[in-house]
């Protein structure tokens, strides 16, 4: 590949994932190595911050230019987006940002666009005011989300949607896991305040630590040994959740990319795991976490719907980490808002209870399923267990917090509570 600069890599990234509807990690995963090493995080902020604010970055595109680029000439657009997040939102000085972009279309051989992009940006830096007043009352571009989505949020949270959608434009902490095999987590604070590592504990997720600003995971101290992996506060409920004792057998369903199922066996003594995923290359990162935590389970490629091809089961303890709109993790993933559809919600929700039905068939009886998801919808959430509830007779609740209760089952977190992302959990019991 041919390498690029930050603004011509961040307008291609983005443009591959708007316009083609690729996936914003995927594509930085392959595209990253295209610039040096050092303008990896100015491509991230940009892609990200593109990518975040898309419907307001295109009123103002459309507010200073004529007519809208089409067709084979919309990484332009794109290159124009990437130039007024850097104007509007970075603190790269307006001059540089206006003549790296201008630059970049040259490299994109976009030349042809070149002094129209450079007229564009020299015009944002002078209407500033006038542009973000322009959008001060209008919701869509305050909030930056598809109609349907904050419409779903507005019905389903009245009184804490707008909270919601300014919590999923945020920058997302980083949060560690710490590995209570080999420190506390008071231990492993300190060695933190050692480095300079600034870090705060939680006061839900016992083995959490949030750090004040994020750092590449090679500058935490003991990572490479296992002694801390990174994951967020919320998804380190759900192992605490499960409760797994010494020695039990233990289905990780949808156990993709592992992190749940690393803390499963950091937790409880000679476990027996059995990991799936219907996913190989999912699968292959659930491995490479359990090699560097040196921790063991048996993984296997297996579509959860079908338990009867693969199953060893009965077991004891069931986390089902269900498939689901991560309509709770877009702080992460905003690319999210603009690749998830409105018909993709029933989808999903047939999906988990399909597989919901299937895995209850190999909980022994006595044993524990916890249901996950990392959406915010109902849907997918407290209607699919309160239903499933309803129609399985040998099913109870194991309430979470006194929130938890047969008519509203299970426990939901919105994205920024606590500082969390947005996670649902349901803890069931099969009557025996």
């Amino acid at each position: 590949m041919k390498p690029l600069c930050a603004r011509s890599l961040a307008a291609t990234i983005s443009y591959q994932v708007i316009e083609k509807n690729q996936s914003l990690s995927t594509q930085l995963d392959q595209q990253l190595i295209r610039c040096p090493a050092k303008d990896r995080p100015l491509v991230q902020e940009l892609c990200y911050g593109v990518i975040r604010l898309l419907p307001r970055l295109d009123y103002w595109t459309r507010q200073l230019m004529d007519k809208p680029l089409k067709g084979k000439y919309r990484c332009a657009h794109f290159l124009i987006l990437v130039g007024l997040y850097q104007l509007f939102y970075t603190r790269i000085p307006p001059h540089a940002a206006v003549s790296e972009t201008v630059q970049a279309s040259r490299e994109l051989k976009l030349s042809n666009f070149s002094k129209l992009i450079n007229g564009v940006l020299r015009s944002a830096v002078r209407k500033r005011d006038e542009l973000m007043d322009a959008i001060s009352n209008i919701p869509s571009l305050q909030f930056c989300h598809p109609k349907w989505l904050s419409q779903a949020i507005e019905s389903a949270y009245p009184d804490h949607w707008q909270a919601i959608l300014s919590a999923n434009n945020e920058r997302a902490p980083m949060w560690l896991r710490v590995n209570q095999r080999h420190q506390s987590t008071t231990d492993y604070l300190a060695r933190l305040n050692d480095e300079q590592l600034k870090a705060y504990p939680s006061s839900l997720a016992v083995d959490a630590l949030r750090l004040e600003q994020p750092v590449n995971v090679h500058k935490l101290p003991g990572f490479e040994q296992g002694d801390v992996s990174v994951q967020d506060g919320a998804a380190q409920m759900a192992a605490r959740l499960l409760d797994p004792q010494p020695g039990e057998k233990i289905l990780d369903a949808c156990a993709a990319p592992g992190g749940k199922t690393g803390h499963l066996l950091e937790i409880a003594e000679h476990l027996d795991v059995m990991a799936i995923d219907v996913d190989q290359q999912r699968l292959s990162r659930v491995q490479e976490n359990l090699t560097r935590l040196q921790l063991k389970a048996n993984l296997k490629v297996a579509d959860a719907t079908e338990p009867q091809h693969w199953s060893n089961g009965p077991y004891d303890r069931i986390l089902l980490d269900a498939p689901c709109s991560a309509t709770g993790v877009i702080r992460r993933h905003p690319d999210i808002k603009w690749l998830r559809r409105h018909d993709d919600i029933a989808t999903l929700a047939k999906l988990q209870r399909s597989i919901l039905n299937a895995l209850w068939q190999e909980l022994k009886p006595g044993g524990t399923l916890l249901y996950a998801t990392c959406s915010i919808l109902p849907d997918e959430n407290r209607s699919q267990i309160a239903n499933f509830l309803a129609q399985q007779q040998d099913a109870e609740l194991i309430a979470i917090n006194d929130m938890d209760t047969q008519e509203q089952p299970g426990w939901q977190i919105l994205p920024g509570e606590q500082h969390m992302d947005g996670f649902y959990y349901a803890r069931l019991y099969k009557r025996c």
